[in-house]
C-alpha cells in the first residue's frame, strides 16, 4: 500500500521512486521547491537527482523505505503503479506515463512548500522568502529590500541602494536604470560589481520602502538605505558570477 510514483528526466537515465506523496500536487511542490533553491535540474547532470533525493529524504525522514533511485530501464518496468511516472525538464513536469487516475493529493501548493521547507536543515531553509511578494524589477525603488542568492545557495535579504547610470557598463553589460543592492562593497561603492545588479524580470521583495522627505524609511523610521538585510552580510563577500549551487 502506498501512493507511489517515479520521477525521471527527459533523458530517462535514472528514476527516483517515492512510496508516499506521489500525487501531482506533492510532486509539483517538490519540484518547485528544488527550483526555488536554485538546484540544477536532473537533465543537466546527476547533481539534480542528488538534490531532489536530499529534499525528499529530509521530508520523509529515515523511517521506512520512502525513497529509492535506480537506473531507468523501460517505461513498463519502471512504472510503479498508483501515480505512474513523471518525466521532468527544468524542474517542470513535461510528460506523465501510466498511472491509475489517483488524481490530486488535495494539498495547498504554498502550504506544501512551507512544509517541505520546514523539514530541511535550518541553515538551508527558504523561510520568509516563500512569503515575499514577487514584483517586477522595474517597480523597485531605493530602500526596497529584496532577496538574492548568496554563494552558499541561500536566499539573503539585501537593500536596493541605487540604479545604473545612463551609459554605465559593468562586465560588458549595459546597466542603465538597472537596480543594484548592498551585496559586495568596494569603498562604499556597490555599482562596480555585476553580482549586485538585479538583472532578471522579477524579484521577491520583503519590504517596500516609503519615501518621506527625500529619505527612504522603513517601518521604524530608519533610513532603509542604511539597513543591510540578511545575516550573511559580513561573511558573503566573494562574488560568484557563475551562480553555482552547492
Amino acid at each position: 500500500m502506498g501512493n507511489r510514483a517515479v520521477i525521471t528526466s527527459v533523458k530517462k537515465d535514472l528514476g527516483v521512486y517515492v512510496h508516499w506523496n506521489g500525487g501531482p500536487d506533492s510532486i509539483g511542490a517538490f519540484l518547485d521547491y528544488c527550483s526555488l533553491r536554485g538546484f540544477r535540474p536532473p537533465e543537466s547532470d546527476t547533481y539534480g537527482y542528488a538534490r531532489l533525493c536530499q529534499v525528499l529524504g529530509n521530508y520523509f525522514g529515515a523511517d521506512g523505505l520512502n525513497v529509492g533511485i535506480d537506473i531507468y530501464t523501460t517505461d513498463e518496468q519502471m512504472d510503479p503503479g498508483d501515480n505512474g511516472i513523471y518525466v521532468i525538464e527544468g524542474w517542470a513536469i513535461v510528460e506523465r506515463i501510466g498511472g491509475y487516475d489517483y488524481g490530486s493529493d488535495g494539498y495547498d501548493h504554498d502550504e506544501m512548500l512551507r512544509d517541505i521547507d520546514k523539514s530541511q536543515p535550518e541553515d538551508q531553509q527558504l523561510g520568509a522568502y516563500l512569503d515575499a511578494d514577487v514584483v517586477p524589477v522595474s517597480d523597485l525603488s531605493v530602500g526596497d529590500r529584496v532577496y538574492m542568492r548568496n554563494t552558499r545557495g541561500n536566499m539573503v535579504e539585501h537593500t536596493v541602494v541605487g540604479f545604473g547610470s545612463e551609459g554605465s557598463i559593468v562586465n560588458g553589460h549595459h546597466m542603465d536604470d538597472v537596480p543594484y543592492v548592498d551585496k559586495y562593497d568596494h569603498d562604499g561603492d556597490y555599482s562596480w560589481n555585476i553580482n549586485n545588479y538585479l538583472m532578471g524580470e522579477t524579484v521577491r521583495r520583503s519590504y517596500e520602502a516609503a519615501a518621506v522627505g527625500g529619505l527612504d524609511l522603513d517601518a521604524e523610521g530608519r533610513d532603509a538605505r542604511e539597513v543591510s538585510g540578511g545575516n550573511n552580510y559580513g561573511r558573503d563577500r566573494q562574488p560568484d558570477f557563475a551562480g553555482r549551487d552547492l
